[in-house]
């Protein structure tokens, strides 16, 4: 049994598609990041750097901190989604730091200062906004030879789906990038997507990618 510490943010909804996608049995403790829930001594011992998502697996002892790590903890206990070895599991691994080290923090900005804090710096608006069209730019162009961001679907297209289902924050219309816009309804219609975009509570419909 995996329990696992969540709010409703594009790093947590990671771990919870790829739970659902896993077919685990898992219980949810939801972390209100707006109530300072993760600043909790309780959590803290979870994950000492007081940011969701973390799991604990009951079945190992193991408890781990930080998306990507916790991604691939997981792909690789259950075989799936994370290819062994050689090329494949290079390709994935790379587009899934790319997500933790550009995507996410990129966008994260873009909430930040465009869509939360309108008008506060003019400067970092054009900025993170500029990057944001960079960002979405390159992976529309992996994703115009490729069904699934490195060939096969795996944790790199979790990792990156959450992140562009709130392109509406972002002020990006998918339809200037018709690779990204495929993609990103092809995920949209699957079952675990939907079920796990919804943990830790039910929230409005999902953005349709129109």
């Amino acid at each position: 049994m995996i329990d696992f510490y969540t709010w409703t943010t594009p790093n947590g909804r990671k771990v919870s598609i790829l739970l659902e996608e896993l077919g685990l049995e898992y219980n949810v403790h939801p972390i209100n990041i707006g109530q300072g829930e993760q600043h909790e001594e309780s959590f803290l011992a979870i994950s000492p750097n007081n940011k969701i998502p973390a799991i604990h697996d009951h079945e190992t002892g193991i408890s781990i901190m930080e998306s990507a790590a916790i991604m691939v903890y997981l792909a690789e206990k259950h075989g799936k989604f994370l290819p062994a070895s050689g090329a494949a599991r290079a390709n994935v691994l790379q587009w899934l730091m790319w997500q933790m080290g550009g995507q996410g923090p990129m966008l994260g900005q873009v909430h930040h200062f465009v869509h939360f804090n309108k008008g506060v710096s003019d400067y970092a608006e054009e900025r993170f906004s500029t990057e944001a069209k960079r960002i979405y730019g390159v992976l529309n162009k992996q994703l115009a030879d490729n069904e699934f961001i490195a060939g096969e679907y795996s944790i790199a297209d979790m990792a990156c789906w959450p992140w562009v289902s709130r392109y509406e924050w972002q002020k990006i219309n998918l339809k200037d990038y018709p690779y990204v816009q495929r993609w990103y309804k092809t995920i949209l219609a699957r079952d675990a997507v939907q079920k796990g975009y919804h943990i830790p509570k039910a929230m409005p419909d999902i953005p349709h990618g129109d």
